[in-house]
């Protein structure tokens, strides 16, 4: 039996939304929100299958994440990689926020959306490169940089949430409805599944 939870955070950046739907009551999927001087670290992990095994990879990234969440984003996946060597391993998705400016990147595939404005469809898809992060050799991270402004909105899902469902996106909503949303919409609930949504209010309030 799958347990959803759902939480909504604010980091004076970012506004967000999170829903999530677990298999086993332990879900393998994961999320970091993280805030820093000047910015915050929003991170979205998944482990390789699910269950206890996949849950301790996550883990083992989530640790790192918070730990580092200021640091540039393709050092941040390898350390990631090596903490990561001993456990099934996992897909990660990262997006570094600071005002005005995004910097994301992702291995494997947590997918990853910018909507910009009031437009209604995704305007910019995360390039992730393929592979585990923990497992071979990491493929050269590709971080890409985009200016946003205030009420663009990032979405990551994990593969548990078809990768259509953020059609249901509503510009007018809030974070955590948008999350609710899209997690009731794609949710295979065949797998762990996560949703985060976080909208850019456009200043960090002290």
């Amino acid at each position: 039996m799958g347990t959803e939870i759902l939480r909504h955070i604010d980091t004076g950046l970012l506004e967000l939304g999170i829903a999530e739907w677990a298999m086993d009551g332990e879900s393998g999927d994961a999320f970091v929100v993280e805030a820093f001087p000047g910015g915050a670290l929003v991170a979205v992990i998944d482990g390789l299958g699910h269950g206890h095994h996949a849950a301790v990879a996550a883990r083992a990234a989530v640790e790192v994440l918070q730990a580092h969440a200021s640091e540039p984003l393709e050092p941040l996946l390898n350390a990631c990689h090596e903490a990561l060597r001993t456990t099934r391993g996992a897909v990660i998705s990262l997006a570094s926020v600071r005002p005005g400016v995004m910097s994301w990147v992702g291995v494997g595939n947590v997918q990853g959306a910018l909507l910009v404005g009031r437009r209604g469809k995704p305007d910019k898809l995360l390039a992730g490169r393929g592979g585990i992060v923990g497992h071979g050799r990491l493929p050269g991270a590709r971080v890409a940089t985009v200016q946003i402004a205030r009420g663009d909105t990032l979405v990551f899902t994990t593969d548990g949430v078809r990768s259509e469902s953020i059609s249901v996106l509503d510009r007018d909503a809030t974070p955590q409805a948008n999350a609710e949303r899209i997690l009731a919409a794609g949710s295979s609930r065949r797998d762990d599944a996560l949703v985060v949504v976080a909208r850019y209010r456009g200043e960090v309030t002290a």
